[in-house]
């Protein structure tokens, strides 16, 4: 079973940028997509991002796309969130995910989940 451990989250002005981490022990990512997604209150979880195991293939939510960046490092069994250009609307809880394939934004295609990192962008 892989632990997530998502870092990174915090307080930022509309327009400034933060970079969220997520570090896996217990297994290996390499072998696995992996895939962000974001909760507001009172809303659904949903889509923000994903990557496939050699970090080739990235798909995004058309609400972040050319300003958020996901990436990874399989060495350092992490993975990133690069978020530029925040908006009010960004504000979430941020969560990251490992699953079985880079072509689906279900979140119940992935299995084991980080526990969150709170984003909160001021306007």
């Amino acid at each position: 079973q892989v632990q997530l451990v998502e870092s990174g989250g915090g307080l930022v002005q509309t327009g400034g940028s933060l970079r969220l981490s997520c570090a896996a022990s217990g297994r290996t990512l390499s072998n696995y997509a992996m895939g962000w997604f974001r909760q507001a209150p009172g809303k659904e979880r949903e889509f923000v991002a994903t990557i496939s195991w050699n970090g080739r293939t990235t798909y995004y939510a058309d609400s972040v796309k050319g300003r958020f960046t996901i990436s990874r490092d399989n060495a350092k069994n992490t993975v990133y969130l690069q978020m530029n250009s925040l908006k009010p609307e960004d504000t979430a809880v941020y969560y990251c995910a490992q699953g079985s394939t880079v072509y689906t934004r279900a979140s119940a295609a992935f299995g084991s989940w980080g526990q969150g990192t709170q984003v909160t962008v001021s306007s």
